[in-house]
């Protein structure tokens, strides 16, 4: 990047600022009251994203049958609303009230209301009493949590009996009556289906939209949690696909996906070589995946560094103070595993803001002719990239500006990459800045970068590119952009 100068830095936008986005965070566990969020709220405000995922905890709601307790999580909706961002709710998990199978695990995670009568129809006054409550202030809601995953779908069972795990017909029969009724509630509200835990899990996916799901539903929502972000545009289209053999519209949203910042944390992902800038890159990778594909939002997992609490036993303290790092705040923990201290960012909440920031409002996909070609480059003593791993999209705002996004994916966890790499194309305008989408610096590119060939052909010879995402944008940011 010394070959350029740098001219300024992308400007950071608070929700308030931004009136749609198509970028979100998670705000999960709050049912289990393992962060505190008043330190959080402001912090997540100035990073600009919009769509807020939190989970409903209906054993923390409903702790004497019938009774509903909603003042925890108004605290939390409305705290959010105030400063310009959207909250949306997983519904989630059991409740000891109704189960002492649930009773057993930390935060009754993974306990679907299904064995009894009793059970479902409780479910479904709770699920009911949610949508009417918070009718006019959520629009989205999510049923479950990851319920093709064995910690998500746990069964009560015999001592003697193995855990049935994951059963997608009984995953749709909890799906079409929590669908039912959010849609009673509120008829303006939409049913999100799945937060399927892995991606590729078509055949579970297509029972449960058979068994009557595909006519409920509004979204479908999927987490991915791979080091191989190659692996995502395959996952996107192949949703498109499935959900438009049933019927058409039902929208996409990316309701978790994120990475650690270091090696030794529990959960997703762990014991892999992760840093901070690995984290960054992670990030940033998969959710222009799911910008360029159009997705409805896409939430990043998570504001804050927690302890995982996915298998924990009521009776074994140790078995949920398991700490994962996915924060773009890091955080110190208390004995009971109370994410404790000043919840300091880390350098992949810089990267978010400036893709919050530079995704605001009307930036969307759009195909434009550009290609990437390789010429002779000095900076690397041969020719420009032009590895299969090449990764390009491009957008467009309604105002002209244009943009294209790039990166080489080499393996994250083995393989960093820098070089050079020229684009030729049409219709461009001549005006073109540099950003690097880490930190957000502007950069402006030299004459020889940029060579008008005539008839509204723009070249750009031998631009930097790294395994990190850059921008190339064409046209007036400087409502984005402090000059230095």
């Amino acid at each position: 990047m010394e070959r350029l100068k740098k001219v300024g830095t992308v400007k950071a936008k608070s929700s308030h600022e931004v009136q749609n986005s198509r970028l979100g965070i998670g705000f999960e566990k709050l049912d289990r009251a393992v962060f505190d969020p008043e330190k959080a709220y402001d912090k997540v405000a100035a990073i600009g994203v919009k769509w807020i995922r939190i989970q409903s905890g209906w054993a923390r709601t409903e702790q004497q049958k019938g009774v509903y307790d909603f003042a925890w999580l108004d605290e939390i909706v409305d705290n959010i609303i105030r400063r310009g961002m959207k909250p949306w709710i997983c519904l989630c998990y059991g409740n000891p009230v109704y189960s002492s199978f649930a009773s057993v695990y930390f935060g009754a995670v993974g306990c679907p209301p299904i064995a009894t009568q009793e059970e479902r129809d409780a479910w479904v006054r709770y699920v009911t009493a949610v949508v009417e409550h918070y009718r006019g202030k959520v629009e989205y809601y999510e049923i479950w949590n990851e319920p093709d995953s064995r910690y998500s779908w746990k069964h009560a069972h015999a001592e003697d009996e193995p855990e049935p795990g994951p059963n997608a017909l009984e995953y749709a029969m909890l799906a079409n009556l929590t669908a039912d009724a959010v849609h009673a509630a509120d008829p303006k509200a939409k049913v999100v289906g799945f937060a399927i835990a892995q991606a590729y899990q078509y055949t579970y996916m297509n029972t449960a939209l058979a068994a009557g799901m595909a006519e409920r539903i509004d979204a479908l929502s999927f987490h991915a949690y791979t080091a191989d972000d190659t692996l995502r545009p395959g996952y996107l289209k192949m949703f498109r696909q499935l959900l438009d053999s049933y019927r058409p519209g039902i929208e996409i949203i990316q309701s978790e996906t994120g990475a650690q910042s270091r090696s030794d944390g529990s959960g997703a992902l762990a014991g892999l070589s992760w840093t901070p800038e690995k984290q960054l890159k992670h990030q940033l990778r998969n959710l222009l995946h799911d910008l360029a594909a159009d997705v409805t939002f896409t939430s990043y997992f998570s504001t804050m560094d927690m302890i995982e609490a996915l298998r924990g036993l009521i009776s074994d303290k140790k078995s949920y103070l398991d700490y994962g790092y996915f924060g773009v705040l890091s955080a110190d923990f208390d004995e009971n595993g109370f994410s404790t201290g000043s919840y300091t960012p880390k350098p992949s909440y810089r990267s978010l803001q400036v893709l919050a920031a530079l995704f605001s409002d009307d930036f969307k996909p759009k195909d434009m002719p550009v290609r990437h070609v390789s010429l002779p480059s000095k900076r690397v003593k041969g020719n420009d990239c032009d590895d299969k791993t090449i990764c390009v999209y491009t957008f467009a705002r309604e105002n002209g500006a244009k943009a294209i996004v790039y990166w080489n994916a080499v393996p994250l966890l083995t393989q960093t990459y820098e070089g050079t790499i020229s684009f030729q194309t049409f219709g461009m305008d001549k005006t073109v800045r540099l950003i690097d989408l880490a930190d957000g610096s502007v950069y402006s590119l030299p004459e020889d970068m940029v060579k008008d060939a005539g008839a509204g052909e723009i070249q750009l010879i031998n631009v930097p590119i790294s395994d990190t995402p850059k921008m190339l944008v064409f046209g007036d940011i400087n409502d984005e952009m402090e000059e230095i």
